[in-house]
């Protein structure tokens, strides 16, 4: 699958809107998680009916300069970082929900489809799904590669498109999905001038590159952030025996659960969320009702025995771990719905209105849609107890460096010195940037002349303005944040790139 392809042919070589017998050249940006679904769901397509419909398609191009399925999302090989969801929302298949389980079972893994993995065992997943991929798609006469390199920029041109790599090659494309995920990292609050310096990290990924920035010696570290990515750093970090300070503006970590898995049953009071009325003034008080009834039905025991309330984060994560433990959290069987249901009902509004809507419920978002999967929770406590891992109790009000130090100042006038600083505050969410005058998609350096892209049709087809009719390019994943909330969902991400993929094979919009 990681075949080197020559330099493309000149540039006119596109067909978009022509009726070739050859079949259309599909571009796929990124290969992780999102562009493998793509992949293989679209072979699939392409090989229903004994084939037939491969004579839509003459080849498919996927480009990241990683192999597939090992992007930034579970593309670290270290056996600590865990899916944060379970082994039976994993497919890359939207049809076959148990594909990632199946496929797991043919290994030899024995254990139960609601526990959390390796995400190295995704990577490798998806490594094989689109090997599998490609071997069928050449049975039927579709070429299938992967280009080693970054793409920047997709030209719309009369004939097609032109996706420009970094390595110079423009490729041409008759269809065109990004599929890019994330990059960029935030800039956390008051380090925005220290984001070279060689004792601050941006991310704690890739794994290897924290471990050899720190080196053997143990040493003092602050993470920025308390929520997923900050967990992993302290994982990391306390194992290598480092002394770990986690902080945000909220102090709070995450809630704890088993995993996040597949619901058990049916919960049909949130399959009502997507039929709420987008312009309903009351339409959050509206969702918090549907989602406390949704709570109800699954147990009659009380919320405030399902959670913790204590007011220090470190106790509330122990007790949280032993509810966890003793299956009293039964609030997180309804999390997967409740996350496809507010994808559902998130379609229909507007940016501003959806925008609004997660702002009032990111307190409830951080702590429990997205809680601590129960075996990272558990290693967390143990770290605690080892005295290796600490939550500050605010955020830092100044910061310097001086003499191989970190100087913090807290809240409360102490200073404290640390060896290094890690960012562990997320990631910026790919934005499209569009230059009307050179007729450009800008994945990434966008010139003075583009705007941010914030137009995105209902079958997730790129539009450069309003007005204008979509163009043959699609986004799946987290891109779609223009318009879907928790786009980086993996079942949802698996739903979009199902339905990509059979949109793909229909014949292109007549010339406008």
């Amino acid at each position: 699958m990681d075949a080197v392809v020559p330099d493309v042919g000149p540039a006119g070589a596109g067909r978009r809107g022509a009726d070739s017998s050859a079949g259309r050249d599909v571009v796929i940006v990124g290969g992780g998680a999102a562009g493998t679904s793509v992949l293989v769901q679209l072979v699939d397509v392409l090989s229903g009916a004994g084939g037939a419909g491969a004579r839509a398609v003459r080849s498919v191009r996927v480009v990241d300069p990683r192999p597939m399925g090992w992007g930034l999302a579970f593309g670290d090989s270290d056996p600590l970082l865990m899916c944060n969801s379970a082994v039976d929302l994993n497919s890359v298949r939207a049809r076959h929900p148990r594909d990632f389980e199946e496929h797991l079972r043919q290994r030899g893994w024995t254990g139960r489809s609601q526990e959390c993995v390796p995400r190295s065992w995704m990577a490798e997943y998806c490594h094989a799904r689109s090997a599998q991929a490609r071997a069928r798609a050449a049975a039927h006469g579709v070429d299938v590669d992967r280009l080693s390199a970054t793409a920047r920029a997709v030209e719309v041109r009369a004939d097609g498109y032109r996706v420009l790599l970094s390595d110079g090659r423009r490729l041409a494309a008759d269809d065109v999905v990004l599929c890019t995920g994330v990059r960029r990292p935030r800039v956390p609050d008051g380090f925005a001038t220290w984001q070279e310096h060689p004792r601050y990290l941006d991310s704690p990924y890739p794994s290897a590159r924290l471990r050899e920035a720190l080196g053997q010696r143990p040493r003092r570290v602050l993470v920025l952030g308390t929520h997923q990515s900050a967990v992993d750093a302290a994982l990391l970090l306390c194992r290598d025996g480092h002394q770990t300070t986690l902080t945000s503006p909220s102090g709070q970590l995450p809630a704890v659960r088993t995993a996040l898995a597949a619901p058990p049953r049916a919960l049909p009071v949130l399959d009502r969320v997507a039929d709420l009325d987008p312009a309903d003034p009351h339409l959050g008080d509206r969702l918090m009702r549907h989602t406390v009834e949704a709570v109800r039905s699954v147990s009659a025991l009380p919320w405030r025995r399902q959670v913790s309330t204590a007011a220090d984060p470190v106790r509330r994560l122990r007790e949280e771990t032993a509810l966890a433990e003793a299956g009293a959290c039964h609030w997180a069987r309804v999390c997967a719905p409740l996350i496809d249901a507010t994808i559902a009902l998130g379609g229909t509004l507007s940016g501003e209105r959806r925008h609004a809507l997660m702002v009032r419920f990111a307190p409830f978002v951080n702590r429990y849609v997205t809680a601590l999967a129960l075996v990272n929770a558990r290693r967390m406590v143990a770290h605690c107890d080892a005295g290796l891992l600490r939550v500050a109790a605010g955020y830092p009000r100044a910061v310097a460096y001086a003499d191989g130090r970190w100087r913090v100042r807290w809240p409360d006038s102490a200073v404290r010195e640390y060896d290094h600083v890690v960012n562990a505050t997320g990631f910026h969410p790919p934005q499209p940037y569009w230059d009307a005058a050179a007729r450009t998609l800008y994945l990434e350096a966008p010139p003075a002349s583009a705007t941010a892209l914030d137009h995105l049709a209902g079958d997730l087809r790129v539009r450069t303005d309003p007005t204008a009719a979509p163009e043959r390019v699609w986004i799946v994943g987290v891109g779609t944040h223009l318009r879907i909330p928790f786009a980086n969902h993996l079942n949802n991400v698996v739903r979009q790139a199902d339905e990509v993929a059979c949109r793909l094979l229909r014949p292109p919009n007549p010339p406008v």
